[in-house]
């Protein structure tokens, strides 16, 4: 029974995953965002719905922002921090997503650029998570999107 359950469930999955594309095909956007490597279908429809409308956003700092992935800098008086993480104040499927992407694409090296910035992130002495937030930043700044 639970067997027959599993499948039934399956098959609606991959019924919503098809309609989710179709639905993402007619965007003009989505095909712009899945041609960024590393990016691929599922990753490039969270990508919009979570972005929604790209005109609300008139800077690429913003959008940054609303991702969370913006550095909090922590300073009173003369002291300012050393160590600063990000905000994580935005979309948290966003930034998923865009870690989701970030990792598709230095691995294997399918992002050249991408894969160059992480690595000259690491060669400065950065830990991999915070190359790879840089990264996140970088591809949130980038024209195409």
């Amino acid at each position: 029974m639970y067997i027959e359950l599993l499948f039934h469930y399956q098959g609606h999955l991959s019924d919503l995953e098809d309609r989710i594309v179709a639905l993402a095909n007619e965007l003009e956007e989505y095909k712009i965002i899945q041609s960024i490597p590393g990016i691929g279908e599922k990753i490039a429809a969270t990508i919009i719905s979570e972005i929604g409308e790209i005109d609300r956003f008139n800077h690429p700092k913003k959008l940054v922002a609303f991702a969370g992935v913006d550095p909090s800098v922590h300073s009173s008086g003369k002291f300012t921090a050393t160590i600063n993480r990000i905000t994580k104040r935005g979309s948290s499927r966003l930034r998923h997503s865009l870690y989701l992407a970030v990792l598709c694409g230095i691995r294997s090296s399918r992002n050249k650029k991408l894969k160059a910035f992480f690595d000259k992130k690491k060669s400065e002495g950065k830990l991999a998570k915070v190359a790879i937030v840089a990264c996140m930043n970088k591809l949130l700044h980038y024209k195409i999107i």
